[in-house]
């Protein structure tokens, strides 16, 4: 299952579709001013969400 976790307190989070209960792949998407954005997705294209954050930044994505 994907697992996201903060380097900086180590807190972690299992994300999964709504729709499908699939895991949510880490993906990233550019934005007009061509910065990019961390998004998690669902694998089966039900959307994507803001990749979740901890102690002010994006929490980082590993396979549990």
């Amino acid at each position: 299952m994907a697992t996201y976790s903060c380097p900086s307190c180590g807190m972690s989070v299992n994300a999964t579709c709504g729709e499908c209960n699939e895991p949510l792949v880490n993906d990233s998407i550019t934005k007009d001013d061509g910065s990019t954005v961390q998004v998690s997705k669902c694998p089966n294209d039900h959307g994507k969400i803001k990749s979740p954050m901890c102690c002010g930044a994006d929490m980082g994505y590993a396979v549990a």
